[in-house]
């Protein structure tokens, strides 16, 4: 009996301690439910729910006229939920019906991998209950529209399991054109895991702009890593702005081919070359060109930002203050000797001797002759050298170029303020040395100059847009109304034509049917490892045209290769020049003078000009009286004279450009053709004008553009 007492006094222990236990689990669960039941739940979403990030479309940049020139162009990722109901209904019926056919037109199209392989890989994924099977990645718009229609594919998401994933990736539709200007944005891991930017040129200039504002959406993960978005949570992105620039993709092209052309000649390290706007300091082109180690170029650093000794261009600088100070005057002579002279504590000398061994400081300037310069430099500034760098400050060419670029080199001078070398720097900074500037500051000079004294600033953005609503517009922005004196402006340009007339440029501009301005530039490299005695020259012709009325300034610098044959301003970078105004003048240039046109305007009824037989058929057909003054002669022109139409000759010679105003454009076309011309055509009508001069001889791919009235 005891025994049975004291096993029931147990188990009544133990039954109550269940209950009790049982009470406390279940007050505790309440307490939870009904108490921290929001804090428990909010952790519960903290781990299966989250915000990402939803891009947004980067803004295009594009030329002035419009042109793309840097576009966010779309890519796709392909992956396959193996999990999904589609695929796994009937046993994986619909997987198994269309596996055979779905890798052969993989295998087919993309040609990486044999139809076996894709099979094997895509069977081994299915059997795995792949989630998130990665097929193929990048594909462009043209590829992912193919596959689309690829058995298996075409069945939809639902039924294929096929998830895509759209991308962007940044291209510059133009390739080499201002690759560097317009720069690239690229996107990378740093190491602290997060992704950061890496842009260049106006990508990063315009970073801000272009990127937008990013949207965000919630999604609860779920079994196996698939998100699903949750209703009414997703803030939309804001795409970026687009970007117009100043740049002409015509001028560009114009620019870097030139340029390209000299640098595979020369094969120099780097060259780079602008064109400005003169009234409007727009940037119309920007050519960088750095040699790669196969031999080949690319636009592969910012050159025209790049500070170094520029060389003779700086001579400008020299003029203008000497003249502007009144310690010297155009014509006044001064003494350059035999090509090596002592100047102040310096022996100076000239790249070549000078036709006389007096010249005035017009020809100074215009024979670049670094004697005569840093003579009258030593005359202005000898007591006072640092007088010349105030100089520089008034020019702008001690502070950063105020162009929309972002990391913008700071010009660097050697010190004028301290005893016992700053004669000598001085001496040296009057023919360029001691000094380093961007091209880009001295092109902004010397295009002052070009535009009667007005210094504008150089710039690459005419607006921004959203979604083609102008949101800010860009105007030009005049930094010095008057560098100078309008007479010393007068003089400088006077000294620059001469420099093409009879200085150091004659030979290279002889024969250009229109008057350019301009100055040669040959430095000796001492830059970084390069030494002097290395023989690295920077070859540089900065200049604008037409010179009475300009309209385009362009400054070309080119580094040669160690001890190259050809190293100077007038036989490097002055045909680059050449070639770039010789195109421009032709397409772009207005009001042209009309001296280099055959004649005036006129009335069909009273000039016109075409195929001889032609011609004489249509009056005899109308049964219209006429002088015939032609002869025998294959094409004529037509005036009036005393109210009668008078058919007279045109000489038309081998080799020689002929006068085409008056033709009707087939007439032109047959006949310049003919003579191996190359013909561009504005306009419509009978032609008005044309860019070639009669009588000028004709060389090999010449081209004249015909404008018509």
């Amino acid at each position: 009996m005891e025994v049975k007492r004291d096993i029931l006094w147990r188990v009544y222990v133990s039954f109550l301690g269940i209950v009790v236990l049982s009470l406390l689990v279940l007050g505790r669960a309440f307490y939870i439910q009904r108490v921290e039941g929001e804090h428990w739940r909010s952790m519960s979403d903290s781990l299966h729910q989250r915000f990402i990030e939803l891009d947004a479309q980067r803004g295009t940049i594009y030329s002035e006229d419009g042109q793309m020139l840097s576009a966010s162009i779309p890519t796709f990722d392909i992956y396959i939920d193996f999990n999904a109901d589609g695929l796994r209904e009937k046993k994986g019926k619909r997987f198994n019906e269309n596996i055979d056919s779905f890798s052969i037109a993989l295998a087919s199209y993309f040609g990486d991998k044999s139809t076996a392989r894709y099979k094997a890989e895509l069977k081994a994924a299915y059997k795995k209950n792949a989630r998130y099977f990665p097929l193929k990645k990048k594909l462009s718009f043209e590829q992912y529209k193919t596959f689309r229609d690829f058995p298996l594919a075409r069945l939809g998401r639902n039924k294929s399991g096929i998830i895509v994933e759209t991308n962007s990736k940044r291209l510059p539709p133009f390739g080499l054109l201002a690759s560097r200007t317009i720069g690239l944005s690229r996107e990378h891991i740093a190491s602290d895991g997060k992704v950061r930017k890496q842009n260049v040129g106006l990508e990063k200039s315009y970073d801000s702009v272009l990127s937008g504002r990013s949207g965000q959406k919630l999604v609860r993960y779920i079994a196996g890593g698939t998100a699903i978005p949750i209703e009414g949570s997703e803030t939309d992105p804001e795409n970026g702005k687009d970007v117009y620039t100043t740049l002409d993709v015509q001028i560009q092209d114009i620019t870097e081919t030139a340029l390209l052309r000299m640098m595979q000649q020369c094969e120099g390290p780097y060259g780079t070359a602008i064109v400005m706007e003169t009234t409007t300091g727009k940037i119309k082109a920007m050519a960088n060109l750095g040699r790669r180690p196969d031999g080949s170029y690319w636009e592969d650093d910012n050159y025209a930002l790049r500070t170094t000794e520029p060389g003779s261009t700086i001579k400008l600088v020299t003029l203008l203050s000497v003249l502007d100070k009144g310690t010297s005057k155009p014509n006044d002579l001064v003494e350059v000797g035999t090509g090596r002279l002592q100047v102040g504590n310096k022996m100076i000398t000239d790249a070549e001797r000078q036709p006389k061994s007096v010249l005035t400081l017009k020809e100074c300037f215009a024979h670049s002759s670094n004697i005569g310069m840093s003579q009258v430099a030593y005359k202005a500034f000898a007591q006072k050298p640092a007088e010349l760098k105030e100089y520089m400050h008034r020019f702008h060419l001690d502070t950063r170029v105020p162009i929309d670029l972002a990391n913008l080199p700071k010009p660097t001078m050697a010190p004028l303020d301290q005893k016992g070398s700053a004669q000598g720097n001085m001496l040296w900074m009057s023919f360029g040395y001691g000094i380093q500037l961007s091209p880009l500051h001295t092109l902004m000079l010397y295009n002052a100059i070009a535009n009667n004294g007005k210094m504008m600033k150089p710039y690459l953005v005419n607006s921004i847009r959203n979604n083609g609503v102008l949101y800010k517009q860009f105007e030009p922005t005049v930094i010095t109304d008057n560098l100078c004196k309008p007479d010393i402006i007068k003089v400088a340009r006077e000294s620059m034509e001469m420099v093409v007339t009879e200085g150091t440029a004659k030979r290279v501009f002889a024969g250009l049917p229109f008057a350019v301005a301009g100055k040669t530039g040959t430095a000796h490299v001492s830059d970084g490892p390069i030494k002097y005695n290395h023989g690295v020259y920077q070859a540089s012709f900065v200049g604008y045209f037409p010179a009475e009325n300009p309209q385009y300034t362009v400054i070309v610098v080119v580094r040669t290769k160690p001890h190259a044959a050809s190293h100077f301003g007038g036989t490097v970078a002055a045909p680059v020049f050449r070639e770039i105004a010789t195109k421009l003048y032709a397409m772009y240039v207005d009001k042209k003078d009309p001296s280099l046109y055959a004649g005036k305007k006129d009335s069909a009824s009273y000039f016109y000009a075409g195929y001889t037989p032609d011609i004489k058929n249509v009056y005899d057909v109308l049964k219209v009286k006429y002088a015939d003054s032609a002869s025998t002669s294959n094409w004529s022109m037509v005036y009036a004279a005393n109210y009668q139409p008078v058919v007279k000759a045109s000489a038309v010679k081998k080799k020689v450009m002929p006068n085409v105003r008056g033709m009707g454009l087939k007439d032109a076309l047959y006949l310049l053709e003919n003579m191996g011309v190359k013909v561009t055509v504005t306009g419509k009508g009978k032609i008005a004008a044309q860019s070639v001069p009669p009588g000028t001889e004709l060389g090999k791919g010449i081209t004249v553009l015909l404008e018509l009235s």
